[in-house]
């Protein structure tokens, strides 16, 4: 059993619920979001790193159509382990107890590598919330908010790292702007967070079902088409344990990894664009 002191837990992963939600997520994929996806058959066998960026705030629906592909494509007993923000149990225990059974743990280094050592593959958006609330004016920029725990685990894990992006989803609510600065000071006046907890955004957004919403509460997405994208594994030249604690290695491998997703990401926006065209 790999359960860690908070409570998280590998074990409540249920392929059997997993494979139960595929039907409704399959609708989704061909008829909600009328999703389209490519470069799937470049992910290697064996153990990997999927590293996103996502949108469309907490129905973050890209990620779950990548979650979708993957169970379709491999089955739910090569397991992919998703990481999400522990502030996600304290905020909406029913909605982590849901993640839980699909996949989800804790975005903590002891529960990635216990997954690692179940010999499961890691889904990973280092951005965060900051990347999934990111204001629709920037949703052609990859955001990973600078954070590079994710390179140094690959790279003491021999891991492949897979770029995973998305095209899309940034409709599916519209993101005015992130007023987190401003919370923070009237927060500093005594005005306490929304159920307690500091989330490190405060977006205003359009969208379903509330229309005009402050903070970083659940939406309903709207239907829009989603195009994903899967890129080429990036190998590095060296791993193990010296090069995870060489920062200037690791700050290297992390722009490696940053630069070529926004490649990736600038490709499929061409390519909507020229689908689009009259």
């Amino acid at each position: 059993m790999a359960t860690h002191r908070g409570g998280w837990s590998l074990d409540r992963r249920d392929p059997h619920f997993i494979q139960a939600f595929q039907p409704l997520w399959g609708w989704l994929y061909d008829h909600y979001f009328r999703v389209q996806t490519q470069g799937w058959e470049r992910i290697p066998a064996g153990q990997v790193m999927l590293v996103g960026s996502h949108n469309g705030g907490l129905a973050a629906p890209d990620m779950f159509m990548m979650i979708y592909d993957w169970v379709r494509r491999f089955g739910p007993d090569r397991p992919v382990y998703g990481l999400m923000h522990p502030k996600v149990w304290q905020a909406a225990p029913p909605l982590a107890s849901l993640a839980e059974r699909a996949g989800a743990i804790a975005a903590h280094p002891r529960m990635a590598l216990a997954a690692l050592d179940c010999d499961a593959s890691l889904l990973v958006y280092p951005g965060g919330a900051q990347d999934v609330f990111r204001p629709y004016s920037q949703r052609d920029r990859i955001h990973l908010g600078d954070r590079q725990g994710f390179v140094k685990l690959a790279l003491q894990r021999s891991l492949p790292i897979v770029p995973v992006v998305s095209w899309g989803a940034h409709a599916t609510l519209l993101v005015l702007a992130d007023i987190y600065p401003l919370m923070t000071q009237l927060h500093d006046w005594g005005m306490p967070w929304f159920l307690g907890i500091d989330p490190d955004v405060f977006p205003v957004y359009l969208g379903l079902p509330w229309g005009i919403a402050f903070g970083p509460v659940p939406n309903i997405p709207w239907p829009q088409p989603i195009a994903t994208h899967v890129g080429k594994p990036l190998y590095f030249e060296r791993y193990g344990t010296e090069a995870a604690r060489d920062r200037p290695y690791v700050e290297a491998c992390y722009h490696r990894v940053r630069d070529q997703m926004q490649r990736d990401l600038n490709e499929l926006i061409a390519k909507h664009d020229r689908q689009s065209a009259p």
